[in-house]
């Protein structure tokens, strides 16, 4: 070998040494670096404070027990209040201040201001028809119950006359999409949680571009935890440059704030004010597929097209118009009243698209799904990637299964996050033992988000089964009654429960035991993770 040759193969990889110094010197090292300076700085502190000045050290520990006595007193669910409890005991300095940190939630209160005006400003438009209403009492009392409750506390009304495509995967929902995209003639809105570089999202941007230099209206916006890993920081701005309207919701920054614990997780795409997507497919390559990451990724979605699409379009400029200076034209995002639907669409039954808010402390995501638990007569199929459970969800849970509902859930073989993975192993032997069946998915994971019901409701959305989706983060999802889509949802479930296998007792009984321990630990502090 000469000096040339030995040269080529030993001198340094430019490219992976320039990833190195972007990882060691970008955005993301240099935000998490400050998130730990700060919280170190603050730990340290107060920890100084306890052990060098006795008098604000006894100060300290009363006002612990003040936010103990309060923490016991507040309207919450027990098993976060313990979550909270164990640490300001614990650290009766650091972990009071931080509590009182989070409590006060300063990093929230433009957001919720905000949101609160936008959603007096769509209220014209998600008025409850009442002859909808009556036709739905006269179906089921106990559907129109829940709707009833939808529409007062969480704004939301039920609609009529929309048809509803389900996708059982990724994949499937990748060319409707793609089509449906390229017919816009007015307006695309598009709201996700994840935004990555690859297959899927090169192909939808590119159709975004064109679209927006036809002159039809595009709005994007993603959550901003993309900004760490997924696309550059400045990446609006790079979209703006196509004439796409672009924004990154709740930005994360190198500052302590309790804003960053509620993350934008909806997937919506509205167009023309006639079609909607939902579902648990964010714009990655691992949710179609084309990148393998956990095995099989088998998530869901669904198309709508009707009168419940304003459900979405009216969630999305909520949300859209938080960081707005001026009132949006609502009315000229509805549908146009001479578009014509396909021929042949079936739009029987009843849609019910809903959001949920962590800052209105109204669990309308919870609350739906235990109220398909409990309305239940014969079965509840569920699917989840993550199951982190308070003490309502699993009485909920384990009462259907009691009272003889045969109730079982679809969960990851292969998971995403071993932590969710343990706590999740932690409530099965409880759920097994009341009579609840646990399937897990052999070929991969899981993230798909779906109830069905008695073969009359389902819900399909963005809204895991943990305290992350039913108490911190924006959500939406939507509830069909006795929609043709119910029907190819629980079909879903048969297919994919043949690939499944069951978890048992025994299996329960054979988990490691430090795989048990870790999840018992974890599930003290489950709310807070």
């Amino acid at each position: 070998m000469n000096i040339q040759e030995e040269w080529e193969l030993h001198k340094p990889k430019k490219k992976t040494w320039g990833r190195f110094l972007r990882v060691i010197f970008g955005r993301t090292t240099f935000v998490i670096t400050a998130l730990l300076i700060q919280f170190i700085t603050l730990l340290y502190s107060f920890q100084w404070l306890s052990e060098h000045v006795f008098y604000l050290y006894g100060g300290f520990v009363g006002l612990s027990a003040v936010v103990v006595i309060y923490i016991i007193n507040k309207n919450q669910n027990p098993s976060y209040q313990l979550s909270w409890i164990i640490p300001v005991l614990v650290f009766p300095v650091f972990g009071a201040l931080f509590y009182l940190f989070v409590e006060a939630q300063p990093g929230t209160r433009m957001i919720d201001r905000r949101l609160k005006a936008n959603i007096e400003e769509t209220k014209p438009f998600l008025k409850q028809q009442h002859q909808v209403m009556e036709r739905l009492y006269r179906e089921s009392r106990g559907t129109a119950r829940l709707a009833y409750y939808m529409n007062e506390y969480g704004g939301y009304p039920i609609w009529e006359n929309t048809s509803a495509q389900y996708f059982p995967l990724g994949d499937d929902m990748y060319p409707v999409l793609l089509e449906e995209l390229k017919k816009a003639e007015r307006y695309i809105f598009m709201e996700y949680f994840i935004v990555e570089k690859g297959e899927m999202w090169n192909t939808i941007l590119e159709i975004l571009k064109e679209k927006a230099a036809s002159g039809v209206e595009v709005r994007f916006m993603y959550d901003g935890m993309c900004s760490l890993t997924l696309v550059p920081y400045g990446y609006p701005k790079q979209l703006e440059q196509y004439g796409i309207r672009c924004k990154m919701f709740s930005p994360v920054r190198p500052v302590l704030s309790s804003a960053q614990n509620n993350r934008d997780h909806r997937k919506i795409t509205v167009i023309d004010g006639h079609t909607a997507f939902t579902g648990g497919i964010n714009l990655a390559d691992e949710y179609i597929n084309r990148k393998v990451r956990f095995g099989h990724w088998k998530d869901t979605a669904i198309m709508l097209k009707g009168d419940a699409v304003t459900g979405f379009l009216m969630m999305f400029l909520q949300m859209w118009n938080i960081t707005e200076h001026q009132a949006d034209d609502y009315a000229r995002y509805l549908c146009k009243p001479d578009y014509q639907y396909p021929a042949g669409l079936d739009r029987s039954g009843f849609a019910m698209p809903y959001g949920d808010s962590p800052l209105d402390n109204e669990l309308v995501g919870q609350h739906v799904y235990m109220d398909i638990l409990n309305e239940s007569r014969y079965y509840v199929h569920m699917m989840t990637p993550y199951l982190i459970l308070d003490s309502d969800m699993i009485t909920s849970l384990t009462f259907a299964a009691k009272r003889g509902i045969e109730t079982i859930i679809i969960m990851p073989h292969i998971p995403d996050k071993i932590y969710a993975y343990l706590l999740a192993r932690s409530y099965y032997a409880e759920l097994l033992q009341a009579g609840v069946k646990i399937y897990e998915y052999t070929p991969g994971f899981v993230h798909a988000k779906v109830f069905t019901s008695d073969d009359t409701k389902a819900v399909v959305g963005s809204i895991n089964m943990d305290y992350r989706s039913l108490h911190l983060h924006f959500e939406c999802a939507v509830y069909l009654y006795r929609n043709p889509a119910v029907q190819q949802a629980e079909a879903d479930f048969q297919a994919t429960l043949k690939q499944c296998q069951e978890i048992t007792q025994q299996d329960c009984k054979n988990y490691p035991i430090p795989k048990k321990i870790a999840g018992k630990v974890l599930r003290l502090f489950a709310p807070l993770m």
